[in-house]
């Protein structure tokens, strides 16, 4: 399998309860079964999935994924939430399955999972320097700002010259 393929595998992991997974629908195209095949192995074997190897969607994060990945909703598609494997439960599945394709496929999801890992662990060195440059970025957007103020208060004035009192006349004629 090559690298598209791995970036195609890549793309069907995704972050749910802080723990990256892949739905069972997706695992079980991989691994060239149905999906209903799949979830079966897993129902007849539940005890080879503790719930950091596989679990079930809860409805919010169902609605949230769908909004995700553009999956359909009641017409149509899927009628029940789906279950997630995790890169361990993953591996678990491949054993259950007791197919080829399933053992070979098994080997480039593990991969995948480990690729983003390996790319995860620069995040926190990123996410320091992004926020020194918002806080370098904040300071010069309030110095322009006020800059920015300052000439819009000038140009209202221009525009809008205060009224000045109109000076009072004397009167002409007889007042008594």
């Amino acid at each position: 399998m090559s690298e598209t393929n791995l970036a195609l595998i890549q793309r069907r992991i995704y972050t749910i309860r802080n723990v990256r997974v892949i739905l069972d629908s997706d695992l079980a195209a991989l691994y060239g079964v149905p999906t209903k095949r799949l979830n079966e192995q897993y129902r007849r074997n539940r005890k080879r999935f503790p719930e950091d190897f596989a679990f079930q969607l809860t409805a919010e994060e169902l609605d949230l994924l769908r909004s995700q990945i553009a999956t359909s909703s009641s017409h149509g598609g899927r009628r029940y939430r789906p279950h997630v494997f995790t890169e361990y439960g993953a591996l678990q599945a491949a054993n259950i399955l007791n197919s080829e394709r399933a053992v070979q496929m098994s080997i480039f999801v593990v991969r995948a999972f480990a690729r983003m890992r390996e790319a995860l662990r620069g995040t926190p060195e990123l996410a320091r320097k992004l926020t020194a440059l918002e806080k370098k970025l904040t300071a010069r957007l309030d110095v322009h700002e006020a800059a920015i103020v300052e000439i819009l208060q000038e140009v209202m004035q221009i525009l809008n010259p205060p009224q000045l009192p109109e000076p009072q006349r004397k009167q002409i004629g007889f007042h008594p």
